[in-house]
Formats: structure tokens, C-alpha cells, sequence
């Protein structure tokens, strides 16, 4: 872009005018499923609980989860207003435009924040936080809980933004609508939806047969009679 501009405004010629864009691989996505999610929820130690369900359940980046502030947790409307991050020691502004949203709280994440206002809100701004009342580290979070849980747990190793894509995946499992999930997740659009997360959900275009196969599944138990009624139509 500032060839661009620079050729626009002094007519210097843009000496990379026709070279293509390198490609960039898809992400490394490695979603937990539920019955993991789960034994996460059940494995980890007593203060992080709050923490993970939220984290596996708002789709929040780990440096979302990390800023957040009881000051942007609406419990009236049952909506967490992601506002600002915490990366690296700092605050720090948020990744993209279309990163400041509004994410609605299931029953699991309402709950969860109740119970966390019960540690963490007289004490720290932040609904995660230190004892100290300091913004949780990351590196820590994940080399002093997350991993020694996945390995007494015995899952495979992943990094905690997995949790995002667990969110993502779950959504789009239960049928839930794309456009919605994009917009807890902060995308500005279902492009990058449908581009990373559609060979993890049945039926997502419509176009794997899987309706076809739960129309079929709904009569399982009942014989299917294809011969013709007596007033001629078909039994099925």
C-alpha cells in the first residue's frame, strides 16, 4: 500500500506491481471435543475453573480473557463488551476493528461469572486476576495449569487459544447461525468462518448429506413401506 500511494502521488512506478501475495496456510486448528472440554472443566483446580469455562465457552483470545474488567461485564443483558486486551505486562488495544463486540453469555458462562465476582470483584478490576489483584500471565497460566493438566489428564498437547476454536466448533456442531458465531468471535464477516472451521461441522453447506441421513435416522425402529396406499399414495 504505501507503493501504491507513493506511485499515486509522484508517478515513481510501483516496482512490486504484479507480484502475488505469498500463501498463507490455514491454521493450526486442533479443537477439544466436548467429552475433552468437559474433563477439563472437571480436572482443573478450583480457581481456574471460572476462568476455563469462560475461555471455552465465549470463543474470547486469550489477551480478551486476560483484560477483561468487571466493568464491561453486563450481567443485566448477559453480555461480556470486549473493550480491551492485556499482552505482554500491558494493556494493550484490541487486534482488530471488528474486535470490539459484544458477546453473549450462555447459562454455563453467567453462572461462571456470578461465582468469579465472588473472588475477584472487590479485590481487582480484572475478573481474572493474581492474588495480588494483577492481570493473570499468560506464559504462567500455561506452563503451571494448562499443560500439567492436559498431561495428568492424558490429552494431546495444545496451546490454550485452542480453547477459541473449541468455541467456534462446538457453535457450528449445534447448528447454531454462522453469522452470529462470527460476530462473537469478532470477525467481520463468515469468510474466515467457512475458510477455517467448515471441515470440522456435519452439514454445514448443506452439501454432505447429513439431513438427508437425519431424516432417514428419525424413522429408524419403523419398517419403511414404499407400496402404495389405497388411495394411491405413497407409505413411507
Amino acid at each position: 500500500m504505501i507503493m501504491v500511494e507513493a506511485n499515486d502521488r509522484y508517478g515513481c512506478g510501483n516496482p512490486v506491481e504484479g507480484i502475488k501475495r505469498l500463501r498463507q496456510d490455514r491454521p493450526d486448528i486442533e479443537p477439544f471435543s466436548l467429552d475433552e472440554v468437559m474433563a477439563i472443566i472437571n480436572g482443573v483446580r478450583a480457581d481456574y475453573r471460572n476462568y476455563f469455562l469462560v475461555r471455552f465457552f465465549t470463543g474470547m483470545r486469550t489477551a480478551e480473557v486476560h483484560g477483561l474488567k468487571w466493568r464491561f461485564v453486563d450481567f443485566e443483558r448477559k453480555q461480556i463488551l470486549v473493550r480491551e486486551s492485556f499482552h505482554h505486562g500491558r494493556e494493550e488495544k484490541l487486534k482488530t476493528a471488528g474486535s470490539m463486540r459484544e458477546v453473549d453469555m450462555s447459562t454455563v458462562v453467567f453462572d461462571a461469572l456470578t461465582a468469579q465476582a465472588t473472588r475477584t470483584r472487590s479485590s481487582s478490576p480484572y475478573v481474572f486476576c493474581t492474588r495480588a489483584g494483577t492481570p493473570l500471565d499468560t506464559k504462567n497460566v500455561t506452563d503451571r495449569v494448562w499443560y500439567p493438566l492436559l498431561n495428568y489428564l492424558g490429552l494431546r498437547r495444545r496451546r490454550p487459544y485452542q480453547c477459541r476454536h473449541t468455541a467456534a466448533t462446538l457453535w457450528l456442531a449445534a447448528g447454531e447461525n454462522p453469522e452470529w458465531i462470527a460476530r462473537q468471535l469478532g470477525h467481520v464477516d463468515t469468510q474466515m468462518l467457512f475458510r477455517v472451521y467448515s471441515r470440522y461441522v456435519p452439514n454445514l453447506t448443506r452439501t454432505d448429506g447429513s439431513a438427508f441421513n437425519q431424516l432417514l435416522n428419525a424413522r429408524v425402529g419403523q419398517p419403511l413401506n414404499f407400496h402404495p396406499k389405497d388411495d394411491g399414495g405413497p407409505n413411507v
